[in-house]
């Protein structure tokens, strides 16, 4: 097989975010730029002589010529043998199971998540390790560093594998087995729940349910487990077949892009239970009959029950959850002693927490929630605990979630998301306010108080690595808060995240409406930072 050394010269912008490489599809196909930084992946791999590497996506336009393209260039940089899902499928979570079962080296994963797909569209490389998840900032660091000093890349000249069967193949001297990208995930999901009680549920005449794949990837894992193994009625996963531009919607499972799903909840006649998953099948939205389950009551949720769940009967060792994400699953962890820890936006900052054993399970504000099953959010799974927690229980979600606050009173939440601002205006709003943090204590905004304002820095308890600049936090003398931070996920312009968060003890004022009780610190949110001022917006893009 002949390996040719192709000269070439550095991309400026290769520096992966939050969740890898993300840029519009016309970037990537540029000559030389993804070579570029897949060459900067292997030369930062160590060992990657004889090693084994995981290769998926989530079907989006570019990802059949990417695989090809990685393929060629895993075989002439000495990896010994590759595992890709069948079609080039492999969802986000699903890769890292795969990863951490077969103990690969890592894993490439191609999915720019929830953003849009299509030739206009985006695409997004992103490199988990050998533990299953993202790349610590360390390695990504050493990515970046790679692609600003690269003179050549390594590539096999060879034909395209096959990918539309399970099989074999020999590219050179390395190996390439096309795997079913559904197996090795659901046999996980079957231990950790309870898949009897589910398949009874679906069964009992009186439950509906919807999942909507969105036209992503989670399509095949949600026709496998859900109708086929656990007996729920053929046509419950509605979009369930991957499309390269997601039948030209959004994949982004929120109350603005999902509204098809939204509105059947919604409906006099609607499913008892409602979910939907994104691109690449790391997130999830919940929903109930005419009830939507913001993600962080949703982890919540989830942790005060867990110990209903197979898989989590010993108990939860600790839990996690990105600082914008409410403190809800903080009232879980003290009333049952264990440790709740805040990081910054970005899965990969949960890695170590889990790798270590302080915590079990993790969830973030964008719709992302998981455990220690694998180191990625993982939106099938979410789905499923919820699934298993209504077979137990037989209430509807809205009885379930009153209970909930109930116990541990209600954090009113919301996000506000202003998409696609102009860069400069967007980065200049937040350096005004940084200057300002220390004139804000003591301010008082309508019948609130400012008691505390910075920008949020984790020092890992783990490894002692220091992050900052991870999002201005305010907070009131009633301990209602409001955070600032821009995206990393977005590709074109700059995305203005708001998170607006009040406790509420008392059960009789649990069923109102966020955006009213929400109201007077939203207003404040916009007076603060100025946005309308810096950014024109007079509302945002999305809410959630």
């Amino acid at each position: 097989m002949k390996i040719d050394n192709v000269t070439t010269t550095p991309f400026d912008d290769q520096r992966p975010g939050t969740s890898g490489l993300r840029k519009k599809v016309s970037v990537f196909r540029q000559p030389h730029y993804l070579e570029n930084f897949i060459q900067s992946i292997f030369t930062v791999l160590e060992d990657r002589e004889g090693a084994t590497l995981i290769l998926g996506g989530d079907g989006r336009y570019h990802n059949a010529a990417a695989i090809q393209v990685i393929l060629r260039m895993a075989a002439a940089n000495g990896i010994a043998r590759v595992l890709v899902g069948r079609g080039g499928i492999l969802s986000t979570p699903a890769a890292s199971c795969v990863i951490r079962k077969h103990r690969a080296a890592g894993g490439i994963i191609l999915s720019a998540s929830h953003n849009p797909g299509g030739p206009q569209g985006d695409f997004g490389v992103k490199f988990n390790i050998a533990n299953g998840g993202p790349a610590p900032e360390s390695v990504t660091e050493a990515i970046y560093r790679n692609t600003r000093e690269i003179r050549e890349y390594r590539i096999a000249a060879h034909p395209p594998v096959p990918l539309e069967h399970p099989g074999t193949h020999a590219l050179g001297a390395m190996t390439v087995e096309v795997i079913d990208p559904v197996a090795d995930y659901a046999e996980l999901m079957e231990r950790l729940f309870d898949f009897d009680a589910i398949h009874a549920l679906f069964n009992s005449g009186g439950f509906h349910m919807r999942f909507d794949a969105l036209h992503a990837v989670t399509g095949p894992y949600a026709h496998a487990i859900l109708e086929q193994r656990l007996g729920a009625p053929p046509g419950t996963v509605v979009h369930g077949t991957p499309l390269e531009d997601f039948g030209g919607g959004h994949p982004d499972p929120n109350l603005v892009y999902a509204r098809e799903l939204v509105d059947a909840l919604f409906r006099t006649d609607a499913p008892d239970f409602g979910a939907a998953s994104d691109g690449d099948g790391d997130r999830n939205m919940i929903l109930g009959r005419r009830c939507f389950v913001t993600p962080s009551d949703s982890l919540a949720v989830l942790a005060a029950n867990a110990h209903l769940i197979p898989g989590y009967r010993l108990g939860l060792r600790g839990v996690a959850r990105s600082m914008p994400t409410s403190r809800a699953v903080d009232r879980v962890a003290a009333a049952h002693g264990i440790d709740c820890y805040e990081t910054p936006t970005g899965w990969k900052f949960f890695g170590n927490l889990l790798d270590a054993g302080r915590v079990t399970l993790c969830g973030e504000e964008s719709f992302g929630t998981g455990s220690d099953h694998v180191r990625e959010k993982d939106g099938l799974w979410a789905v499923l605990f919820w699934l298993n927690l209504l077979a137990l229980k037989r209430e509807p979600v809205n009885k379930l979630l009153r209970n909930h606050w109930r116990a541990f009173g209600r954090d009113y939440y919301t996000r506000h998301d202003y998409e696609a601002l102009a860069p400069e205006p967007a980065h200049a709003m937040l350096e005004e306010l940084h200057k300002r943090l220390g004139e804000l204590p003591g301010r008082r905004y309508g019948k609130r108080t400012v008691s505390f304002a910075d920008d949020f820095a984790y020092t890992d308890p783990v490894d002692g690595s220091v992050s900052t600049g991870q999002g201005i936090r305010i907070r009131f003398d009633d301990d209602a808060r409001i955070v600032f931070r821009l995206s990393g996920t977005g590709t074109e312009g700059a995305t203005l995240r708001v998170y607006l968060e009040r406790f509420e003890p008392d059960p009789a004022h649990h069923g109102r409406d966020p955006q009213r009780v929400l109201a007077g610190l939203i207003a404040t949110a916009g007076e603060i930072a100025r946005i309308q001022a810096h950014t024109g917006r007079t509302a945002p893009t999305v809410i959630t």
